[in-house]
């Protein structure tokens, strides 16, 4: 595809390819520079990719260490019992942005507008599309599964077994997907996709190849993380790996994560509280708008693990996929790569050096 739209693809002012890919010359450094040249990264004056990640992670430790106690304060006893997921999903998303903002600070000198969050007239559109979106994928799979006959509904605007007012425990599950939306997306396409992309751009690679590369790591990665959830199969890791790279595409085309966090949070919303199946092998808690009765082939509806398991998810891939390229050429008037993301934080120029004024001439 073209160079990213609007010339966000071309380095911006004072940046330069990254030089992750080995240090300079030896008989140019010295014995320290030698020494620290796997770890540090010289001419951007940050450490190398991994040990940003690295980092990364010991600062997301020590946050989870601190807000330990707060965590265990939210567990509720029923009925609030469901609340707490909730609450506690929120509280993991500011842990995580606050990591986030620590580790683009201290170690990836850039800001966190870099990874996706710089909000705009553009961001919010986004945001709103991607919601969209992810509700009428969940609506179009539903539809196919209870025109086909695989789908039975049982009851409409089911209560929570709690005994909460439908619209109190409805709100149980929202703010979960809501968390789990925002942290995984920021973490895992905003934060991890950008900096594995900057380490894998060598220079005889290139951005794009470094962008391909980062995109197969961490959907692999998304994928394995929901291996271990309960009813999961084979199918349903890979077809969660591709769900990663469908959700990594907003962010490779625009750079800008909105789409993605709307996209994730609607998702996983209609999919489990909404309709009725299981979010990734797992039936939620609270209130549900439909309570339904699963049938047909498991190999096309997922079974136990939800849509997500079976051949129908891939449709809904490709067609969710189709909408947000047609989304970003529709907005942007082009498509193509974003390929800023595998480059390293602009540095300001140096200032260019002036020129010297002629000597005024010496009193006769």
């Amino acid at each position: 595809m073209d160079s990213e739209i609007e010339g966000r693809a071309a380095p911006e002012a004072g940046s330069r390819p990254s030089t992750e890919g080995g240090p300079p010359a030896a008989g140019t450094r010295r014995p320290l520079d030698l020494l620290l040249a796997p770890f540090w990264n010289a001419s951007e004056r940050r450490p190398r990719a991994l040990f940003r990640l690295v980092g990364l992670a010991a600062v997301m430790a020590g946050l989870r260490l601190a807000t330990r106690p707060l965590a265990r304060a939210l567990a509720f006893e029923e009925p609030w019992t469901a609340f707490a997921f909730g609450l506690r999903a929120l509280l993991l998303a500011l842990v995580f942005a606050a990591g986030v903002w620590i580790a683009a600070r201290l170690f990836d000198r850039r800001p966190m507008g870099d990874f996706g969050l710089r909000p705009s007239r553009a961001f919010w559109a986004d945001f709103g599309f991607g919601l969209l979106l992810g509700t009428l994928l969940m609506t179009l799979a539903f539809g196919i599964e209870y025109a086909a006959g695989w789908v039975r509904v049982t009851a409409v605007l089911q209560d929570d077994p709690s005994g909460l007012p439908f619209a109190v425990a409805f709100l149980a599950p929202l703010l979960l997907f809501v968390g789990v939306g925002f942290y995984e997306e920021l973490v895992t396409r905003g934060y991890l996709l950008r900096v594995l992309a900057e380490g894998l751009n060598f220079e005889r690679l290139g951005p794009r190849a470094a962008l391909v590369a980062s995109l197969l790591l961490t959907s692999a990665l998304f994928g394995w993380g929901h291996h271990s959830n309960d009813n999961a199969t084979l199918v349903s890791s890979v077809n969660i790996a591709l769900a990663g790279a469908f959700l990594a595409l907003p962010y490779l085309l625009t750079g800008r994560l909105a789409l993605s966090i709307g996209l994730h949070i609607t998702w996983n919303l209609f999919q489990g509280p909404v309709y009725g199946f299981p979010v990734s092998g797992t039936t939620v808690r609270g209130a549900q708008v439909l309570a339904i009765e699963q049938g047909g082939p498991e190999a096309w509806t997922g079974g136990a693990f939800g849509p997500e398991g079976g051949l129908l998810c891939l449709l809904l891939l490709l067609l969710g996929s189709a909408m947000v390229v047609g989304w970003v050429r529709w907005r942007e008037g082009r498509v193509g790569w974003c390929e800023a993301l595998a480059l390293p934080p602009a540095r300001p120029a140096p200032p260019a050096p002036q020129a010297s004024l002629p000597a005024a001439p010496l009193p006769a």
